[in-house]
């Protein structure tokens, strides 16, 4: 990938946690209490907000995967920000490494520069 793709794929990560992040305090201003309590489904605010900012036309089937990252990084941030982790410079890196390892691969077609044009 050239430096325009690292660029965007960073600014998609990041639109990502930041919505991870948004939606965590957000459950922890609703007094959700434990982790557990937070479920992601296909129907919920979070889930169709990213579907919607990353496949604006649905040209695409989003993983089945999906859903569950969502739920899982979303119980990660709030966790740390329950803890208080998030008053720390740095506190975002680890729940990136626990992330990271859910990551896939990126199909070969989503590279190609008339990905976009092919679908339509």
């Amino acid at each position: 990938m050239r430096g325009g793709g690292l660029r965007r794929c960073a600014r998609l990560r990041e639109f990502f946690y930041i919505q991870m992040e948004k939606h965590a305090r957000q459950a922890l201003a609703e007094g959700v209490k434990q982790p557990e309590q937070i479920n992601v489904g296909v129907d919920s605010e979070i889930y169709k907000q990213l579907n919607q900012h990353y496949n604006r036309n649905n040209h695409i089937q989003p993983p089945e995967k999906l859903r569950g990252i969502i739920e899982d990084t979303l119980r990660e941030f709030f966790l740390a920000i329950q803890a208080g982790k998030d008053s720390e410079p740095s506190w975002k890196k680890q729940i990136y490494k626990v992330i990271a390892r859910m990551d896939d691969t990126i199909p070969e077609y989503f590279k190609d520069p008339n990905f976009l044009e092919r679908l339509e």
